[in-house]
């Protein structure tokens, strides 16, 4: 089959169908898009290009005498159009009265606050991923023993923020110990982050420094367990969970439990979608272009946050398919680069 061409009449048509099943969620009928369109077409013309597209992916019908709904190819195409209109940069979006506020280099605080407010204007549920301690250049660090199986990692970032992590480890470890690791890795490697100290531990140790061995044996372990922990708990913050329980019509009580059970899940959550973590401004996904059983029926719509050259996390909106990507899509782009600038600005 020949790759299918869209006409500036067909696009129309489409987008017609996609916005006004987005705000009602009920089949498009070509009497309305007759009317709608002002594309000067009769409703058999229009009954024709509507087969067309259903023929070609973007439209389903879902009762035999019913209109058109889009398909996620449909809705695909909608969004990307959203995208080569610009709507990004030209859209306002009124955040005005919130304060991205980074108090005593309490990022937890800031990123709660962040998806409280991309619950808050999406009115679906906000999600923030927390940065990963091992991908953050460091300008200092202590290893604190706290228990018998437990070390606390506490990092002042090279912007001067203060992140905390707790690592579980079967090897033990005196104060001692931890006070040369710490001394040891300031030393040799402020600047970095702890995947290139694990790294160069592995590969590169000199052998002038044989006379730390037991050490740096020590240090090993202890960064190995703490990035194995990391990438099986990835923390996120969620908020707005009760705004889908408002939205009954968008989801069957199966989904919706199938949902909160892995809200609550949240690790296995957080894995989820750290996948989808990339250097795109704004990612969407819709539904099947998920493929994750997990959250079926949904919309992921991201972005991350960082620095300009450095990724530290992601940030978003979950919600049904129907969701007004006109509005959510400038949205999630302003919190992320807010966000991002708060934390840059900490320096």
């Amino acid at each position: 089959m020949k790759n299918f061409i869209l006409r500036e009449k067909d696009k129309t048509i489409l987008k017609i169908i996609a916005e006004s099943y987005l705000k009602i969620g009920k089949p498009v009928s070509s009497g309305f898009i007759s009317q709608k369109s002002h594309l000067s077409l009769s409703p058999a013309t229009v009954r024709i290009i509507m087969a067309k597209l259903e023929k070609h992916g973007f439209l389903t019908q879902p009762h035999t005498s019913a209109g058109r709904v889009p398909t996620d190819k449909g809705l695909r195409f909608y969004v990307n159009s959203l995208f080569e209109e610009a709507i990004l940069p030209k859209r306002q979006v009124e955040l005005l009265s919130e304060d991205f506020s980074l108090k005593k280099g309490d990022l937890n605080s800031l990123l709660i606050q962040v998806s409280e407010i991309l619950a808050k204007y999406s009115d679906n549920l906000g999600f923030v991923l927390s940065p990963r301690i091992s991908r953050i250049n460091f300008h200092n660090i202590r290893f604190i023993k706290i228990s018998e199986e437990k070390i606390m990692i506490i990092m002042i970032t090279t912007s001067n923020l203060v992140l905390t992590e707790i690592v579980e480890t079967n090897e033990y470890y005196s104060q001692m110990e931890l006070d040369k690791v710490s001394r040891y890795v300031n030393q040799s490697f402020r600047g970095k982050n702890l995947l290139v100290v694990r790294d160069y531990l592995l590969k590169e140790i000199p052998e002038y420094k044989i006379k730390y061995e037991h050490i740096l044996n020590k240090l090993i372990s202890l960064v190995k367990a703490y990035i194995y922990q990391e990438e099986q708990e990835s923390e996120i913050f969620l908020q707005g969970t009760s705004k889908l329980l408002e939205k009954p019509e968008l989801f069957d009580m199966e989904k919706l439990k199938s949902l909160f059970q892995n809200f609550e899940e949240k690790a296995k959550l957080a894995r989820l979608l750290s996948d989808f973590i990339s250097l795109d401004r704004v990612k969407v996904l819709i539904d099947s272009e998920l493929d994750l059983p997990d959250i079926s029926g949904c919309s992921l719509i991201l972005s991350h946050y960082g620095y300009e050259n450095q990724v530290l996390g992601s940030l978003g909106i979950i919600g049904p398919k129907r969701i007004p990507y006109k509005k959510i899509i400038p949205l999630v782009d302003y919190v992320a680069k807010k966000l991002s600038q708060t934390i840059s600005h900490n320096q």
